[in-house]
């Protein structure tokens, strides 16, 4: 079957987006005002991808990612658009603790990313050694550092202050933002900012402390920029699916539908996809590729970009299990009178859990009869995990949390929500592929990709290159042919 989109008289150019996650329809959103029909094929019977919300103990509450910066330019004009500027909740707290060394230490107040800013309240909170301390220190004295090329971010940042800053503070980080390891993850990728600070300063602290943020005026409480939606972020999909069929007549939102290959025709691209109806053909004007690098790289070497593909073929990916566990409000009020939102745990401390979010404290709208505890287990090295029965995920959660926090008892609720491939590792070398992929995309006129796989993994990254995917293809899309006159 074949649906002729390309632009003719009388019609609008035809745009069609590979994959429904927040990247592929926040694209198709973005273009949904725009001269022309969108179609969004998701393969999975469920559009949103790594979002997802669900019930837990009668608490509706996300099963992936739950958290973004909304006030970023892109993100916020795509809320605003959506009409879901006031469902946007501030976090109550962004304070992070640390369990390290068998104790629950509080966030350093001066970091970017883990990397410290002052070395005296680094000393005075007890995570690092006396020696690693020491070294830490020296930081303070050492020449410049000279890069030659990327590098780990375990490389760079233990070369200016020690391998216990590396696993003490930095990893964590890294393994909440990217399920990644510091010893994998690239520096230029992963900590960009800091690349450019630590060029125009020989100090490592003193570059990461240029990043701070200002403090706020007197008498006005500093705000932590992190938010979700009201009814979880995992509702985000949805509403921007709606958004797009609502004001874009003709097009149109197809779960179960497989793409399984791009070919680029004479005036535009012919889509071959599996869905319900079995095999069939769109004819597209212009195509946004919104998949996984292990899917997207099979449909650009097809589209003509074998650059591309080599580039993507070379990403790996993580993946977790959260594991979110319900308790009686009591039961945590030691954690309530710390007005911590959670804590992280180094992965050299050999614990399952790798991040602990007290959801219910996090997100103060979400307070009531239970708290909810969301845990973080897996990522890059610990996949493993992910094979194991729901029963001794939660037990293990279970134990791990009552040994921190001192909580007792059973949960009263329990969900195994499980994230496999999930989130694309940035590793040495990584801005070096995604330029070579973006310029093997750039010879294909009418194709684009956006997603987690090129400049960020976060949902305010993923929109941002939803929106230049869409700009990219509106740039090449052939005018509306006029409608011959009566």
């Amino acid at each position: 079957m074949a649906d002729n989109g390309m632009a003719r008289a009388g019609t609008v150019p035809h745009v069609v987006v590979v994959g429904g996650g927040v990247a592929g329809l926040a694209a198709a959103f973005f273009l949904r005002e725009e001269p022309v029909r969108v179609t969004v094929l998701e393969a999975g019977s469920r559009l949103g991808g790594q979002l997802s919300v669900s019930e837990l103990a009668g608490v509706v509450i996300d099963e992936g990612a739950e958290s973004t910066y909304a006030r970023r330019p892109k993100t916020a004009r795509l809320l605003t658009a959506a009409g879901l500027e006031d469902q946007v909740v501030a976090a109550g707290t962004k304070s992070m603790a640390l369990w390290s060394g068998k104790q629950l230490r509080p966030p350093l107040d001066r970091q970017f990313m883990g990397v410290p800013c002052d070395m005296d309240e680094l000393a005075q909170s007890g995570i690092l050694s006396e020696a690693g301390m020491a070294r830490a220190r020296q930081d303070l004295t050492l020449p410049r550092s000279e890069r030659d090329g990327d590098m780990s971010v375990a490389d760079f940042v233990g070369a200016r202050m020690g391998h216990e800053v590396v696993d003490r503070l930095v990893d964590p980080f890294l393994s909440d933002a990217y399920f990644g390891r510091a010893q994998e993850l690239s520096f230029q990728a992963t900590l960009t900012p800091l690349v450019t600070a630590a060029r125009r300063r020989a100090s490592l602290a003193e570059a990461a402390g240029a990043l701070l943020p200002a403090p706020p005026p007197p008498g006005q409480a500093p705000t932590t920029g992190i938010s979700t939606l009201a009814r979880g972020l995992g509702s985000l999909p949805q509403v921007l699916a709606d958004g797009l069929l609502a004001a874009s007549p003709g097009s149109a939102v197809r779960t179960g539908t497989a793409v399984r290959a791009l070919e680029r025709r004479a005036h535009g691209w012919r889509v071959s996809v599996d869905g319900a109806a079995g095999p069939e053909h769109l004819d597209a004007d212009a195509v946004i590729v919104a998949t996984p690098a292990a899917h997207a790289g099979p449909l650009l070497a097809g589209a003509g970009s074998p650059q591309a593909a080599t580039a993507l073929a070379e990403i790996p990916y993580a993946g977790s299990v959260i594991i979110t566990l319900a308790f009686p409000r009591e039961a945590l009020a030691a954690m309530r009178a710390l007005g911590h939102s959670g804590y992280r745990v180094p992965a050299v401390d050999g614990r399952a859990l790798k991040v602990v979010t007290f959801s219910t404290m996090k997100w103060p709208h979400l307070a009531g009869e239970v708290d909810i505890v969301r845990c973080q287990a897996g990522g890059s090295g610990g996949e493993d995990l992910l094979g194991r029965e729901d029963a001794d995920l939660v037990a293990l959660a279970a134990a791990e949390l009552a040994e921190v926090t001192g909580v007792v008892g059973k949960p009263l609720d329990s969900r195994v929500s499980r994230w496999g491939a999930a989130v694309p590792q940035y590793t040495v070398g990584h801005l070096e592929r995604v330029a070579r992929i973006r310029a093997g995309v750039k010879d294909r006129p009418g194709l684009a990709v956006c997603g987690a796989a090129y400049d960020g993994v976060g949902v305010g990254q993923c929109v941002a290159s939803a929106l230049k995917a869409a700009e990219e293809v509106l740039g090449a899309l052939p005018a509306p042919a006029p409608a011959p006159s009566a």
